[in-house]
């Protein structure tokens, strides 16, 4: 499960991936980027400290980009070149915050469910003690085998950014992120990847679309 609080973040999510995307050989859209969300997910870190979730975002008659997002309260090691910004949540303090293709926890979680045959964390608000669900605003699926081995990822040995996707390979297992989901170019869509799929569907997009695929090494 994630806990989400109640609290303010800035500059929001939104403004950082407004000033970064432009830079990615990926993003297609306008220059500045007029991002808007069109759903999200999140897994979750088993050791509470990372927040990872996954942001569909579009500016404006641009398709819709996945962007993988992790939060930290501290910066990752060796990840200069995954930093998106930092920013000050009111409850937290200080998050840097990264496009977590170079994170190690996002590859775990991300592996873990695909492999599994898997989803998205429940998310929910603690508010007075009491928990309130927060409803989901897409659905996630891996394809592959409840009760499966995970592949054990500690180290993220190189990223390759492509036109379309983000190849992460890890000391266990490789892994695609489609960029541009169901764009046709996203090297996922009209292809039989090889390994267990990450789906998704969302509001206005009923039919499962591949966001992501893992192979073990």
């Amino acid at each position: 499960m994630a806990l989400l609080h109640r609290a303010q973040l800035h500059p929001g999510k939104l403004e950082l991936l407004a000033d970064w995307l432009p830079g990615r050989r990926w993003y297609q859209g306008s220059a500045p980027a007029h991002v808007v969300r069109v759903a999200s997910f999140r897994f979750d870190d088993p050791d509470g400290a990372v927040g990872i979730e996954t942001m569909l975002v579009r500016s404006g008659d641009g398709p819709v980009h996945q962007v993988p997002l992790s939060y930290r309260a501290g910066p990752l090691p060796g990840g200069d070149d995954w930093l998106i910004g930092t920013a000050e949540h009111s409850v937290l303090g200080r998050r840097w915050v990264y496009d977590a293709c170079g994170d190690p926890v996002y590859a775990s979680a991300l592996a873990g469910a695909i492999v599994t045959g898997g989803g998205q964390a429940e998310e929910f608000f603690e508010v007075d003690g009491v928990r309130e669900v927060r409803e989901p605003s897409m659905t996630v699926t891996g394809s592959g085998t409840p009760g499966s081995t995970v592949p054990s990822v500690h180290v993220i040995r190189r990223v390759v950014e492509d036109d379309g996707h983000t190849t992460i390979v890890t000391d266990a297992v490789e892994l695609a992120v489609a960029r541009r989901p169901g764009a046709g170019d996203d090297g996922l869509t009209g292809a039989t990847p090889i390994g267990a799929t990450l789906t998704a569907t969302w509001p206005g997009q009923p039919t499962p679309l591949p966001l992501a695929y893992a192979v073990p090494r």
